[in-house]
C-alpha cells in the first residue's frame, strides 16, 4: 500500500490501483471513471506519487491510505464547494474520505467539472 510513501513501484495508474485491497481498488476505479468522465480531455499522469489528472496544469489528484481516500482538487476546488465538503475532514487542499463509507461521486464530479473550467481559462481557452 502506499500509506505516503512517495518510493514508486508503479508507473501508471493501473499499477497504482493494483496495490491495493480489492475493495480499495474498486473505489480508486469508481473515482477514476467519475474524473475521466468529468475531463475527458486530461491526461492521467503519476505527479508527487498520486494518480494525477492534468489539463493546462494539474487538474486534479487522488491517492488511497490506510484510513482514507484523499482527493487533492486545489484550494480553489474546496473554496468553492466549502458548504458541501463541509461534512468531510477537509484541508486547504485536500479532501479525505474514509474508507468503507460511501464516496460522493456526484460531487467530486462537479468539482473536477469546476477544476477544467478553471484551468482552461487559466489556459486562455
Amino acid at each position: 500500500m502506499k500509506m505516503g510513501n512517495h518510493e514508486l513501484d508503479y508507473s501508471n495508474i493501473d499499477e497504482y490501483i493494483a496495490l491495493f485491497p480489492t475493495d480499495v481498488q474498486a473505489t480508486l476505479r469508481r473515482l477514476r471513471e467519475v474524473i475521466k468522465g468529468a475531463a475527458p480531455g486530461a491526461e492521467e499522469a503519476i505527479r508527487y506519487g498520486m494518480p494525477t489528472f492534468r489539463l493546462n496544469g494539474n487538474l486534479v489528484h487522488f491517492a488511497a491510505y490506510k484510513t482514507h481516500i484523499g482527493f487533492y482538487p486545489s484550494s480553489s476546488g474546496i473554496s468553492a464547494f466549502q458548504k458541501e465538503l463541509s461534512k468531510y475532514e477537509v484541508s486547504k487542499g485536500t479532501v479525505r474520505f474514509l474508507i468503507g463509507e460511501p464516496i460522493p461521486y456526484d460531487l467530486i464530479e462537479r468539482i473536477v467539472r469546476f477544476r477544467v473550467k478553471e484551468n482552461l481559462a487559466k489556459g486562455g481557452k
